[in-house]
């Protein structure tokens, strides 16, 4: 960043201060983060490297933590959020915790909200494919074996991108590549025998008549 340039977080509130501002993993923050925090929380602006004062009154302050997280996976959300709220003071200094509006402990992610991450995933896929005339069409066996295999317990559904790439996108690909699907076609994502299959079930009908 040039000398005449402001920081990045208060040149883009100041240009944007209608904003949601999200740290996350909070506790990995050098300590000179939370000073410059408390002046933001309990001010509502920061002073930048040129002496601007930036108004952050209009703007939403998000952190996120993992501190506590393993009580959540041994106990639920509810039964561990006292150790959560005891882990998070023994952390941080009393005057950040003092400033926060409201601490929220995030429960476990189930089986039915990874699937329905799977469909947000799957979003902008079908979106490409439609452009191209193809529909996109999954069947409950190809979803849960997804959401399986894209969920980890430490990382939550953060692999599950990677996995929607490695197990249907790129096998779709080379599908199109070898011309198995044509513009009007629907393509049926399927989990058979351990693997991701795909069908063409318009051309399946009529090979039956």
């Amino acid at each position: 960043i040039g000398y005449d340039e402001g920081g990045q977080l208060t040149e883009a509130v100041r240009r944007h201060p209608y904003s949601v501002v999200l740290f996350d993993e909070i506790e990995k923050a050098h300590p000179e983060v939370f000073n410059t925090l408390l002046q933001l929380l309990d001010d509502g602006r920061l002073t930048d490297g040129q002496g601007r004062v930036v108004n952050f009154k209009n703007t939403l302050v998000i952190m996120t933590s993992n501190i506590g997280s393993h009580y959540i996976m041994e106990l639920g959300a509810e039964a561990a959020e006292p150790k959560v709220m005891e882990a998070l003071r023994q952390h941080f200094r009393p005057e950040f915790l003092n400033r926060i509006d409201d601490i929220i402990t995030f429960h476990r992610l189930t089986r039915e909200d990874l699937v329905r991450i799977v469909e947000i995933q799957l979003a902008n896929l079908r979106k490409l494919l439609a452009e191209r005339k193809l529909t996109l069409v999954l069947t409950e066996a190809a979803k849960q074996h997804l959401a399986e295999v894209g969920y980890d317990p430490t990382f939550g559904a953060r692999p599950l991108k990677r996995a929607i790439q490695r197990e249907l996108q790129d096998p779709l690909a080379m599908q199109l590549l070898s011309g198995k699907f044509r513009e009007g076609d629907i393509i049926e994502v399927d989990y058979h025998e351990g693997s991701i299959v795909f069908k063409n079930p318009q051309k399946m009908s009529q090979a039956v008549r």
